[in-house]
């Protein structure tokens, strides 16, 4: 039976609290650690703050128990083996990661650090940020011998995040000490030797027994670098997708069609090769400007980068261009939008593509009915309720009498919506769909004009003759 664990989680937030509960889920024992006092009296009192599939029942299960809520770190340093640095590295100005927070966490873990610990990297951080938390520890009175550093990125999806740690691809461990690596083995043990898929009331998932997650133990840099590079590959796989749904659309092809054709070679894959209005979130946009600025500090030629920052944000300003290409003027149009997380299943809306393209459409004049199953109070506080912006309970309050409705988030139930009860809410019958949740043939049955990404424009049989040319 794998052993538990102490285990410091310093960070509460998307990063901090999943990996906290899970750790507590794989039988460890956590503190989890946050300067604000207000989050963690909430989360003490089962408020999970975010939404994340199956965080709620983990919660309501280990919180004041397995894993328990403090603003201490002093006293969390002292009473745990490895402490697990999650505070965020917000982007700079200049495109670097911001890491003055966990630079402030590795001086606060100096002042009180009394036997051996591992101090590990799971916020995500540029390469050589290792030695930077050992110099802050030595600089600040640490023997060496008492601590070693270790980097352990984090490959989380929000939305799926609980299921993705319990069920990772792969666990990637930084290590340059035996002594450490042999500590993250035995704190992971539960995952790799396959014990916790024995369990009954385990998070469900793709691993199994038979096949467990693999373990890839690395030099500390290779592992700060494989985060980096992961999610800039990702991203610019998405903005090479994007790239060839604006050939499509001016070939008047199908970029799904293209997709699936390039997705079954195996080479390739179909994860990512899903044409929209552009990444965004919390950690691609943050990840490839931080991972081009490491390169250009090293003097590496890292320009590719910057084309996918370009092609993505250009997706957005094409895809109010296709609102206009459909209501000629846009001022004065009411639109309804479907979606503000930047993604379906979380109420994320950091760096999201939907918020960006609700500002452009108002700044040309749109008045806008927004709805999004979770992400709508988040919104409301950056974008307050106005004359030309109102924030509705349902899909189909949004389409009430607007010249047309956009889909700018990929929620699943907005790909469920009743057409035939849309239709009717919408002063006139124009989708314009920035997810593709729709095929271009049963809205036109249904009698809509249907514009989505990289696909042909659909119109009703009746609406032919007047369709503009292309």
């Amino acid at each position: 039976m794998s052993k538990s664990i102490s285990i410091a989680v310093v960070g509460s937030g998307y990063v901090g609290l999943v990996a906290a509960v899970c750790f507590a889920e794989m039988g460890h024992e956590v503190i989890c650690v946050d300067n604000d006092e207000r989050k963690v009296v909430a989360l003490q009192g089962g408020d999970t703050l975010i939404h994340e599939h199956y965080l709620p029942e983990l919660l309501s299960r280990y919180r004041n128990g397995r894993v328990r809520f403090t603003t201490d770190l002093a006293d969390a340093t002292r009473k745990c083996a490895a402490i697990f640095i999650a505070v965020g590295t917000p982007q700079s100005e200049t495109g670097d990661a911001d890491l003055s927070y966990v630079e402030a966490v590795a001086c606060e873990i100096a002042r009180s650090i009394d036997s051996y610990k591992v101090i590990v990297e799971k916020s995500t951080v540029p390469v050589y940020t290792n030695e930077w938390i050992s110099r802050a520890m030595e600089r600040n009175g640490v023997d060496h011998s008492l601590f070693d550093v270790v980097s352990n990125p984090e490959f989380l999806r929000e939305g799926t995040a609980v299921a993705d740690f319990l069920h990772p691809d792969r666990i990637v461990v930084g290590a340059d000490s035996e002594r450490a690596g042999a500590i993250l083995k035995d704190i992971y043990a539960p995952l790799t030797n396959g014990e916790y898929y024995q369990r009954a009331d385990g998070i469900p998932g793709f691993c199994s027994v038979s096949e467990p997650p693999p373990l890839l133990m690395t030099s500390t840099k290779s592992a700060e670098i494989i985060k980096h590079a992961s999610n800039a590959f990702l991203a610019m796989k998405i903005s090479f997708i994007n790239a060839v749904s604006n050939l499509c659309e001016a070939a008047n092809a199908n970029v799904e069609q293209v997709a699936k054709g390039m997705g079954l070679d195996t080479r390739i894959g179909p994860k990512f090769l899903r044409p929209g209005i552009g990444y965004g979130g919390s950690c691609f946009p943050k990840d490839v400007a931080a991972f081009r600025s490491v390169a250009d500090q090293m003097g590496v030629d890292f320009s590719l980068l910057s084309e996918v920052e370009k092609i993505n944000a250009q997706q957005k300003k094409r895809f109010v261009s296709k609102v206009r290409s459909a209501l000629w003027n846009l001022r004065g149009k009411k639109l309804g939008v479907l979606g503000l997380a930047f993604k379906g299943e979380t109420d994320d809306i950091r760096e999201s593509p939907a918020i960006e393209i609700v500002k452009m459409l108002l700044a040309e004049g749109c008045s806008i009915s927004a709805f999004d199953p979770a992400a709508a109070k988040r919104t409301e506080q950056i974008l307050p309720a106005s004359a030309t912006l109102r924030y509705v309970d349902e899909a189909y309050d949004a389409a009430a009498d607007a010249d047309a409705l956009l889909i700018l988030t990929d929620w699943p139930e907005f790909a469920e919506l009743d057409l035939k009860r849309l239709n009717q809410a919408l002063r006139y019958p124009i989708v314009i769909d920035g997810r593709n949740l729709y095929d271009p043939h049963a809205m036109t049955e249904h009698g809509f004009t249907y514009l989505s990404v990289g696909r042909p424009a659909a119109y009703p049989v009746r609406d032919l003759a007047s369709a503009p040319s292309r």
